[in-house]
Parts: C-alpha cells; structure tokens; sequence
C-alpha cells in the first residue's frame, strides 16, 4: 500500500505561482507519517515548493488543512478523486468545519491523528475507507512515536527542526481556532520523549511549535531543567504572563530559549477585555501597556516575534499605527500585524454572524474574490478597506530596510550575541520579502470554475454530472 501526503500552498499570484521561501517542515504530515504502519510506503509533496506529481500511482491521498489552505487544498483532492484515488481530509480545519470539508473528500478525519489514524489506513487497504473518523484530543506522539523526518530531505526548508512539547492552551481567547479545537486544555508529551526526539535528528536549533509553550509554567520549569543539559537554541510560542515567574524566566535563558512568538494582540486594554485575552491582563503592577513585561524579555536577552490582531470593536485608525509606534520603540525582532479573522467555531465568528457583520458570505476562506490580508467583516470604528489599508501600511513600514537596520541596534537582545544577530539579520529579510509576495494573494490555484472540479475536466462532462444529480442518475 502507497500513502502520498500533501502539504497545500494558499495560492497563487496574480502573476505567477507562488513558492514560499520561509517554508518550514510540514511537522504534522512527517507525525501523521511516523504513526502510519511501517509496510506501508510514505511519500510526501509539498504545494509549497513543488508541482504534485497527480498521475503518479497511489492508494490514498492524505491532505492536512489548516483555514488558508482550504480552497487549494481541495482543488488537489478533486484532482486526485478524478483519478479515482481515495482522498482524506485532516487537520484544524476539517475538525472544526467537517460538513464543509466533507463535500470534497471521500473522507474526514477529525481529531488527533494518535487516536484512530491506524484505523483509517487499514480500512483503506481492505477499501472500506468511512466516510468520517471521529477521533479524541490529546498528548502528541503518544507512546513515543517520532515523526518521519526522511520525508522533508531535500525540499529546501527553513534549517530548524519543528517539534512538540504539548497541544492546546489553558487560555479562552475569543478569536482562537486553540481554544475552541482542544477545550482550553493543554496536553503535555513525557519529558524524556521530548529529549528522545531531540537527540534524535541532527540540528541544534528547535522550534517548538506548541500553541502556548508555558501555558503550564509548572510543567515547562520541570521540562526546561532536563532540557538544560542538551545545549540546544530554541524558540517557540507564549503568553505574555511568563514576565510574572522569573524562575522561569531564567531556565529558559538557561536552556538555549532565544525567544518567543508572543500575542501581545493590542495595547489597548478595553480590546484585549473584549477578546478574553487573560494572560496579558495579569501583571501584577496593572495596565502599562506592556512596558514593565518587554523590559524583563529584554534583561533576559529574548528576541520577540510580537504578534498583534488588528480590527477589534474599540480599534481605530489612530489606535492601530500606535500599535506599530510600540513595536518600532521596542525594537521587537519582528512583528507581524494580522487583521483580526473570524475563525469558524470560534465565539468571535459566532458574534460577528450574529450581528451581520462578516463579508464574503461569511466564507472568506473559499471566496473567489478574497484576497490575503484583507478584512473579512465590517469593523466598528472604519471600513474594511481602511482597515486593510491601515494594517498594510504597518506593514510596510516595519518591514522597510531601515526599519530593519533601526531595531538591529538593541545590546538587550538582537547585538547581545553573535547567534542572535545573524538569526536577526538572516529571517528578517526573508520574512519582509515574502510578506510583500503574500499581501493580496488569492486562495487557490483554479479561477476559472467552481471549487471541488479538477482544472482538466470539461463543462460537458460538469453538465453530464449536474443532469445526472436532478435526476439521480449515476
């Protein structure tokens, strides 16, 4: 039995095809890979990267989706089904979204590949694949399994190995996709599976992919005290609130932490109450709009990637160039300015339908006409266009060569070492330019039909299969 995984691109340019040159390893197929048994032959294409070889024979097509990638994502499983090869679909989305999704596959997998994934590949073998496998949440890699790394040599990714420390967060913001998939639960792997895994592949630099890193500050100081000895450099995710337990500020310096993707979201504080964000709320000096927080990343020498969603009910024009003005001050590694998206499932999506105020038919993920980074919904205090304008401009200007050569200059963090700098002046670049590539991308690669067709079929045959379904004949 052959199983070909596939890692979806978001799209296309107006111009031409998109290639990510910030592509990092699809962890999740090389874990969905390693659970899979090992009599079955794996291979793995990246939409990224590389065109997908469709005519070539296999017996399952398993395609892993997160929201951006939908569109794309099932372009390629109409391609397959085409063919007549068996497609499923898995990941955030589909667990969130399953009556969508199921419309393009011949199944769905909803839940954490551990669970059920064994399952599913020896249904297929024997061609009784279901048409939906409802699976729990929980540890990642249960009982040590590691991921397929063989799978990624050769396909240019960024030169760092992703990894998991845990799934999920305690927190209940109210935009997160998280939250709503894993309860405001997070699950911790076993300590010595986590440093089996590092040993066992070849790079010094990890980037732990968990949604929130140190949700648990109790379970990541135990984990961080082993890690110590493995002389690693790292980064991953985390809630501001870390600043609070400066015993865990320390072990992370002490165990190779370079820094963090941090959410700081807004530097207002009516917004970060409105979305439930409780981690940034919880300094124990009150309201300052970060400042006694970023002082205590910079003691510590951390790089900050500040990642900040845009749009919120108490937002304006004025609030939002603020917000880069804080981020320009502090200096942050990088920032990524998002315009708030509302994210099937989650409490914010539900609010915004209910009030009316979503756009693209409340679908922007599938819309033709959607395009990367523009406002989904209507705002309170512009118009979408004035928000996708204002956030566009941020972004511009943070990712200007003399922006990046002005927060080069901080001796807290980026000049505090010759590793931090070259990581500084390395992704900075790469990251500006294909923020430029995204900005107003749109989703897919087929716009000449409706999504789900295959680009090779004809209207006659699309006209034989409508006729055929008013008249339920096959």
């Amino acid at each position: 039995m052959k199983i070909t995984f596939i890692m979806p691109n978001i799209g296309r340019q107006d111009h031409s095809l998109y290639i990510d040159e910030a592509r990092m390893e699809p962890l999740s197929l090389g874990v969905l890979a390693g659970l899979t048994p090992p009599d079955v032959e794996c291979v793995l294409y990246d939409d990224r990267m590389e065109e997908i070889p469709f005519d070539e024979p296999t017996d399952l097509v398993a395609i892993s989706i997160e929201i951006y990638a939908a569109r794309r994502a099932y372009e390629i499983a109409a391609e397959y089904r085409s063919r007549g090869v068996p497609v499923i679909l898995g990941g955030a989305h589909p667990s969130l979204f399953p009556e969508e999704c199921q419309a393009y596959a011949d199944s769905i997998y909803i839940g954490d590949a551990e669970f059920r994934w064994a399952e599913a590949v020896e249904d297929a073998r024997q061609g009784q694949l279901k048409p939906r496998y409802d699976a729990a949440v929980g540890v990642a890699q249960a009982g040590g399994s590691l991921p397929r790394r063989d799978l990624f040599v050769g396909k240019g990714y960024l030169p760092l190995t992703l990894m998991q420390f845990s799934r999920g967060c305690r927190f209940a913001c109210d935009f997160c996709a998280v939250s709503a998939y894993f309860k405001k639960t997070q699950y911790i792997r076993p300590t010595q599976e986590v440093l089996e895994e590092i040993r066992r592949q070849d790079r010094k630099f990890v980037f732990f992919v968990d949604d929130n890193f140190l949700s648990n500050h109790n379970a990541a100081k135990s984990f961080l005290r082993d890690l110590i000895p493995m002389k690693i450099r790292w980064v991953s995710q985390a809630s501001i609130d870390m600043t609070n337990d400066l015993e865990l500020m320390e072990l992370m310096a002490k165990s190779g932490c370079m820094g963090h993707v941090v959410g700081f979201e807004s530097i207002s504080p009516d917004s970060i109450k409105l979305m439930k964000k409780a981690p940034n709320l919880m300094h124990k000096q009150g309201w300052d709009r970060y400042e006694a927080q970023v002082e205590i990343l910079r003691q510590f020498h951390m790089q900050t990637w500040a990642t900040f969603t845009l749009g919120h009910d108490f937002d304006t024009i004025e609030s939002i160039q603020q917000t880069h003005e804080f981020a320009m001050r502090n200096r942050f590694c990088f920032a990524a300015y998002n315009i708030l998206m509302p994210y099937p499932g989650t409490p914010l999506y539900d609010r915004l339908n209910s009030e009316g105020r979503l756009l693209f038919d409340g679908k922007w993920w599938l819309h033709p006409e959607y395009r990367f980074n523009q406002a989904t919904f209507i705002p309170k205090n512009m118009t979408p266009d004035e928000l996708t304008d204002v956030i566009w401009s941020c972004r511009d200007k943070w990712n200007s060569p003399r922006s990046i050569f002005w927060r080069m200059w901080d001796f807290k963090t980026h000049m505090s070492s010759f590793t931090r700098l070259f990581m500084y002046l390395a992704y900075n670049p790469l990251y500006a330019k294909e923020s430029y590539k995204k900005q107003g991308m749109l989703f897919g690669r087929n716009r000449k039909g409706p999504i789900g067709v295959p680009v090779g079929e004809t209207s006659s045959r699309r006209s034989i299969e409508r006729s055929a379904e008013t008249t339920g004949v096959r």
